[in-house]
């Protein structure tokens, strides 16, 4: 093997171990590329007594090691978890406290590991100790309070009140008017303001206004609550019809429900025990007995709204002809049915009253002018004084205690309602 001259005046110096000849070739007498040279070394390997990294020995260069290994593309550091974690748990503020504990071990395993993320987890100790300051200062003022109480109404702004039939419950401040989010349910059995009797569902697509509504829960209420409340006669006199109904806003979201419900007429006043009699606690006489009443009833309360006959003959002598068909009716189901030994008498005496009442009703329907209508419709109205129909209620076991003249025969309108 040659040795080369050492450089002359006139010729360069070799540059570094392995200098290039012409074409990029190695240099005359240098060693190629993974070629060896008496007292070199090979590309990564070690030479007589020539350590393949470390400082140079002997005036050879020494060959330093790739920052990660030996490959020339470094593979980049993973992310911490617990740095995301941390980030989104202080974005969102939902449990703050959870979220600045995660930073802070975040930044821990950031500087052990290596790992990525510490803009991350430092970002989210940040964010989650302002939430958790926020969610200190709201419960040390009551602010925590006030928002669930909002989230709450905001909730049941958007549904109907769950009531059923037959419960029992107290309104807000007492009052069976106005607007309400919720009612406290309670037993029957202690006071309280209002009792369920039925519920139905009105339709459409678009709200019908709060007048509308109104009307329509008035008018099937009232409709509604014989089925419930039987027996008329056993309704208190201060009782009347109330009612809750959807608000514009509950109906956007799909509320239509309509409760009818019993309440108390005086300010403050509360009912006490249940008012439901129907077919549930009453015998099979008695249903058969209010069944009939509820014939008449029914036209009685349909009576036109002219207080005078002069200001409406037309209306008031075909309300009469009505009274005279609902009387026949009544007649006809109470004598259908069989009657107990003790009640059979009394009811007899019900039914021939009923019968004189509807010839002077029927006369009435064909008055000629105001004064014969007075004069039949005062007769008639005499032979249907509830007091005659005392004896045959006390042998089935019903009220014995007519309702007042205000009442009517039952709750009358003149309830108020509560939207939900």
């Amino acid at each position: 093997m040659s040795i080369p001259p050492p450089p002359g005046p006139q010729q360069p110096a070799p540059q570094g171990p392995y200098a290039q000849g012409p074409y990029g070739q190695p240099g005359y007498g240098q060693p190629g590329y993974g070629q060896q040279a008496y007292g070199q070394q090979a590309y990564g390997q070690q030479a007589y007594g020539q350590p393949a990294y470390g400082p140079p020995v002997h005036g050879q260069p020494a060959y330093q090691p790739w920052a990660q290994g030996y490959s020339p593309y470094n593979r980049p550091a993973s992310v911490n978890a617990l740095a995301v974690a941390s980030l989104v748990l202080g974005v969102l503020c939902c449990v703050p406290g959870l979220g600045l504990v995660l930073g802070i071990v975040a930044l821990g395993q950031i500087r052990r590991r290596g790992e990525r993320g510490r803009g991350m987890a430092i970002g989210g100790s940040v964010l989650s100790g302002i939430g958790l300051a926020l969610w200190v200062l709201a419960l040390a003022t009551g602010g925590a309070t006030a928002f669930w109480q909002g989230v709450k109404e905001g909730v049941d702004d958007g549904a109907s009140i769950s009531l059923a039939k037959g419960e029992c419950f107290d309104a807000p401040g007492g009052a069976l008017e106005g607007d309400t989010y919720d009612v406290d349910k309670v037993p029957c059995s202690r006071g309280h303001d209002g009792e369920v009797f039925a519920s139905f569902r009105l339709t459409g697509s678009a709200y019908p206004g709060d007048t509308k509504v109104a009307d329509l829960a008035d008018q099937r209420c009232y409709g509604l609550r014989d089925g419930y409340a039987m027996d008329t006669w056993a309704v208190p006199g201060d009782v009347d019809v109330y009612y809750l109904t959807p608000t514009r806003d509950s109906w956007s979201v799909g509320d239509r429900e309509v409760t009818c419900v019993f309440g108390n007429t005086v300010a403050g006043a509360d009912l006490t025990g249940s008012l439901r009699n129907d077919q549930t606690v009453l015998d099979a006489d008695q249903v058969a007995y209010l069944k009939a009443a509820h014939v008449l009833n029914a036209v009685m309360e349909n009576a036109p709204e002219a207080d005078y006959v002069e200001d409406d003959l037309p209306g008031h002598k075909a309300w009469a002809g009505q009274v005279a068909a609902a009387i026949t009716r009544q007649s006809e189901l109470l004598r259908a049915h069989t009657w107990p030994a003790d009640a059979r008498g009394p009811v007899t005496v019900v039914v021939d009253g009923l019968g004189r009442a509807r010839e002077e009703w029927a006369k009435a329907a064909d008055a000629s002018d105001a004064d014969a209508f007075y004069a039949h419709y005062e007769k008639g109205l005499e032979l249907l004084d509830p007091s005659r129909a005392v004896t045959a209620r006390e042998a089935l076991g019903l009220e014995t205690t007519p309702p007042s003249d205000e009442r009517s025969g039952g709750a009358g309108r003149g309830g108020a309602g509560m939207e939900v």
